[in-house]
């Protein structure tokens, strides 16, 4: 591992660098038979380098690994999403000991965080119910993409997670753990615990995952 731990690099028109050793253990969505999102489960771990590419454009026949694709296809890497941090650009919901931030431009539509009944916004007025607030926790901390945040009482609540890259179904890269990652125009992304790394190259807010595999059809 590096000096300063596990770091990802975009690179221009190209896959994402990563360096540091990080652990690559894909995720998918456990669902019921109703399609509703309610968990996830993890598959074993992927052999991998101390460095390795992982494929931005979505067109590699060796996902999640780069095999060169982009230049191919010519794919068009440049970076549209915003460089403030998830506070200021972040909506705020009050209710019951709650402070839920929202930041849809980061969400990803894994629906988490909606369901038939309910949905996260609906729960928020309802949290002086124990069980309504532990449902609305249980939606922010299973958010894939950190769009969503939440504090009880003045507190954040964040679960603890580990350092790793966890390609999710057929969907997008998710870091976590606080891994470092750095734009292209070499500007630094904000460090969070939770991080959706678009990989089928259609994002419109690139390098994050806007949603677009659902739209798309990407198979990895």
């Amino acid at each position: 591992m590096s000096e300063h731990g596990p770091h990802i690099e975009v690179q221009p028109h190209g896959p994402y660098e990563v360096t540091g050793d990080l652990p690559i253990r894909p995720r998918r969505v456990v669902r019921t038979e109703e399609g509703e999102a309610i968990a996830w489960t993890f598959d074993d771990e992927i052999e991998h380098t101390e460095t390795y590419l992982l494929c931005r454009c979505g067109e590699s026949q060796n996902k999640p690994f780069c095999d060169g694709s982009h230049g191919f296809v010519l794919f068009e890497g440049t970076e549209t999403a915003p460089s403030s941090t998830f506070d200021e650009r972040a909506e705020r919901h009050e209710g019951p000991g709650v402070t839920v931030s929202v930041d849809p431009q980061m969400c990803h539509h894994s629906r988490f965080c909606k369901y038939e009944l309910t949905n996260y916004f609906e729960t928020i007025p309802k949290t002086a119910d124990i069980e309504q607030l532990s449902m609305l926790v249980g939606m922010v901390e299973r958010c894939p993409s950190g769009a969503l945040a939440i504090e009880v009482h003045g507190s954040p609540v964040e679960p603890s997670m580990p350092m790793q890259v966890s390609p999710i179904g057929d969907g997008p890269l998710m870091i976590t753990g606080g891994v470092s990652i750095t734009r292209a125009d070499d500007a630094p992304m904000e460090t969070r615990n939770r991080v959706a790394l678009c990989r089928c190259g259609a994002s419109a807010n690139k390098p994050l995952c806007d949603g677009s595999h659902l739209n798309t059809g990407f198979q990895a």
